[in-house]
């Protein structure tokens, strides 16, 4: 028999013996239970909506659809989930680059769990404002793109108190998804807001087949052809990693005598140490100057051409229709920001102290700063290849546009990486629980 046709029985054996075990079981239809919550949720509109202007809207706008990624398509419908988890992504960023820089909140950190459930609760009160401003701008985006009121009795020169409950409810809304979240974090299986986000995204995915009757076979191969290739290079790069050899000493007693004996382990240094944030904070960055133009399209004169070429130029990007400019601007920042938010999160680790605290060395660098410098160099050198393969996955849509006319079909590489990711992390967990109680796993 060969190896595949071995494996396949195992798959299916390990999916079996999940669900005999009944902590496992209740885990899994926790999950399941609170991802059709959250659909449910998806669906409930925000008062007094106009759904004629809504769908005006939406109508060719790949901004609106990128923002839509975070929703699951709750924002098309304009749902009281329409801002999905977004504001609280967000907020966590901010979280974790201020953490080092601001004393207090790198004290939090160094006082261990309960330090960091504190930056949580922060996080938390940070999403709320967030949750505001973000809404507040979309739907101002929204009403502009439609060519008039989606909902009705917002907007501050119209009224403040309907303004203020539409707002309310998008961020309660929010809070509501991120509490979801955190309830699959503690009683289900995965991290739960990557769940919520990845409940959304495969949710869309049957939007898309009405579509692939109307485009032709070979543009639906190269699709498919690019997605699985895709996929391939996202699980490899996202397992991918450098270990670093490190030896420490431990002491035993034989004969009422200590001894000093030498133990070897092992630093995994990821590759992709970033993940999916620098996608984000690329796209959020080109995304601004064609939401700000869109304030000044209709005001005459030069300040009109100038919005204009912003709207061109940076509003269509998304969809794969964009100039190649845009994409050569969206690879520089993907790669600058991976390098960015590599080095904050390498800071907060601090790998050469807790060698030197727990008595570990790498061989042949002396620890302390020799051992900082050492590591530093292997993340940076690393970090290149992570860094050029996100770049070349942000700029994905734009080759599939140069050989393909199927734009309908082409998939968000942020997307990719958010179901790649979710589906690994999962697995690995579940992996896990099967392990403790001696069964085989999905992976090993």
């Amino acid at each position: 028999m060969s190896q595949q046709a071995a494996q396949r029985p195992r798959l299916l054996q390990a999916m079996v013996d999940a669900f005999r075990q009944e902590d496992v079981r209740r885990k899994l239809l926790f999950t399941l239970a609170m991802l059709v919550v959250f659909r449910f949720v998806a669906h409930v509109p925000v008062p007094n909506v106009d759904k004629a202007a809504l769908d005006r809207a939406f109508q060719g706008n790949s901004l609106l659809d990128f923002l839509s990624i975070f929703s699951g398509g709750a924002l098309q419908n304009l749902s009281v989930a329409a801002l999905g988890v977004y504001p609280y992504i967000t907020a966590s960023i901010l979280m974790q680059i201020f953490t080092p820089l601001v004393p207090s909140l790198r004290n939090l950190q160094e006082e261990g769990e309960q330090g960091r459930r504190r930056i949580q609760v922060y996080t938390h009160w940070l999403a709320v404002p967030m949750a505001f401003v973000s809404g507040y701008g979309q739907l101002q985006f929204i009403n502009n793109a439609a060519g008039g009121a989606v909902i009705r009795d917002f907007g501050l020169e119209n009224s403040l108190m309907g303004t203020f409950a539409t707002l309310f409810t998008l961020a309660a809304g929010t809070m509501f998804l991120v509490w979801l979240g955190e309830l699959i974090t503690e009683n289900g299986i995965g991290n739960g807001v990557s769940v919520i986000i990845f409940g959304g995204i495969v949710a869309r995915l049957p939007s898309l087949i009405p579509n692939v009757s109307t485009q032709s076979i070979i543009g639906v191969l190269i699709i498919t052809f690019f997605a699985f290739g895709v996929i391939y290079l996202i699980v490899f790069f996202q397992e991918a990693q450098r270990r670093v050899p490190v030896q420490y000493a431990r002491s035993a007693f034989r004969g009422g005598r200590m001894y000093r004996q030498q133990g070897q382990s092992h630093i995994p240094l990821r590759v992709n140490m970033a993940g999916m944030i620098p996608l984000i904070f690329a796209f959020s960055i080109m995304i601004l100057p064609a939401t700000v133009a869109s304030y000044f399209t209709g005001s005459g004169g030069w300040i009109e051409s100038v919005a204009d070429f912003f709207v061109n130029q940076f509003q269509g990007g998304r969809g794969g229709g964009g100039t190649g400019w845009y994409w050569i601007v969206v690879f520089v920042l993907v790669i600058v920001f991976t390098f960015f938010y590599t080095m904050v999160q390498y800071q907060q680790q601090q790998m050469a102290k807790t060698l030197q605290r727990q008595g570990a060395f790498i061989p042949g660098i002396r620890p302390g700063p020799p051992t900082e410098a050492y590591l530093m160099r292997v993340v940076t050198r690393i970090t290149w290849a992570g860094a050029f393969f996100l770049g070349f996955v942000a700029v994905l849509p734009f080759f599939i546009g140069l050989v393909s006319n199927v734009q309908a079909l082409t998939v968000s590489s942020t997307g990719f990486l958010i179901v790649v990711a979710v589906v690994l992390d999962t697995m690995k967990q579940l992996e896990a629980q099967l392990l403790m109680r001696n069964y085989e796993g999905f992976i090993s």
